[in-house]
């Protein structure tokens, strides 16, 4: 990975991008693509799309989720504990003990998510990790204190972690799920643009709010844009880690490459041809299944207007939706490459019509 691109996905992963507040990420990732697009769109929630090529009939998009999982402030004791609820599938299990920065219109107050020690939990009466147990000390003794704070109900909680480098092979941090999506598909637009390629139709390099909580950003920028095709990237996870089921998970493995989707908001004529670019680029790649729905933003996508020919592209990832999420930095190359050669072999025009 060039020096400069490492250090946008730093950057880009250690902000903070909660459901529903994502703007500092979507500027932080809009100022990276400028140089590499011809123009841009925003819509009224926050999604982002870079075009290069603009002004084509022919519309293909490039598409990744820009949110992160985390916590509202639900409750305030008068002692000055915050109580939470989720702000999409964040996880109460991995709460005790974390670091949170809770932001706020005067700043970033520091947090942490308290637990009773060891010494006085009862053995077998250990208290669940739920929404009635899990809370948050931010060092106040009365809800006063909180409040002058300007901490609030519905100020927002966000995991303090950071990306690292685990063996010089393995990205781990927060959030990868999916900025490192929204990373992999402005390493495209770069490369399309310093390679010079010409494109004969119009790419859309979308970067979608709130797909935590129902795929929504897609949802409402896919009715905008109207594409003609539409191939996302998502994570999706590694079951060779202890404790998961491949039976029910599939056989996936980070270092094996990225992960192409079976199921019916996949097109299969685009499914095909994203597998002929892969063999004839020689790029390495996994296969899963998905049950009715792929619970990612290619649903929303394929089902927008009168129906959009799209497909799945997935990075293998260890440890979902924790702080430590992981992926091979291979795979990140190899699914950059397949999103490119994809693109790149796609024509005007192309029709992915079953009967024609």
């Amino acid at each position: 990975m060039r020096k400069e691109s490492k250090k946008f996905l730093e950057a880009y992963l250690n902000n903070a991008s909660p459901t529903g507040f994502e703007k500092p990420g979507q500027e932080l990732w809009l100022d990276y693509i400028r140089p590499y697009i011809g123009d841009y769109i925003t819509d009224v929630y926050g999604s982002v799309a870079g075009i290069i090529n603009p002004g084509n009939e022919y519309k293909v998009v490039i598409e990744a989720h820009a949110d992160e999982i985390s916590w509202f402030v639900n409750y305030i004791t008068d002692d000055g504990y915050l109580y939470v609820t989720r702000n999409g599938g964040s996880d109460y299990m991995i709460t005790p003990s974390k670091r949170v920065n809770i932001y706020t219109e005067k700043g970033v107050v520091k947090g942490i998510f308290g637990w009773p020690a060891i010494h006085v939990r009862e053995p077998g009466k250990e208290p669940a990790t739920n929404q009635d147990n899990v809370f948050i000390d931010i060092g106040c003794s009365k809800r006063e204190e909180v409040e002058k704070l300007g901490v609030h109900v519905g100020s927002v909680a966000v995991f303090d972690d950071q990306m690292m480098m685990l063996n010089d092979q393995y990205i781990v941090g927060r959030a990868l799920d999916n900025r490192i999506g929204g990373f992999m598909i402005a390493e495209v637009a770069r490369r399309l643009t310093e390679k010079k390629k010409k494109l004969p139709f119009s790419l859309y390099i979308v970067n979608a709010v709130q797909e935590e909580i129902g795929l929504r950003g897609a949802e409402m920028i896919s009715r905008r844009i109207r594409p003609d095709v539409a191939i996302c990237t998502d994570v999706t996870h590694d079951t060779y880690a202890p404790l998961y089921n491949k039976k029910r998970s599939g056989d996936i493995k980070c270092g094996k490459g990225p992960v192409l989707t079976y199921g019916p908001a996949v097109q299969n004529n685009l499914l095909r041809h994203i597998i002929q670019a892969a063999e004839q680029a020689k790029i390495p790649f996994q296969r899963a299944a998905a049950s009715r729905s792929t619970g990612t933003d290619t649903d929303s996508f394929a089902y927008s207007t009168e129906g959009v020919a799209s497909a799945l592209i997935s990075l293998p990832l260890k440890y979902m939706h924790t702080t430590v999420e992981t992926v091979a930095v291979d795979d990140v190359a190899a699914v950059i490459d397949l999103i490119y050669e994809s693109i790149l072999s796609l024509k005007q025009g192309q029709d992915f019509r079953y009967i024609r």
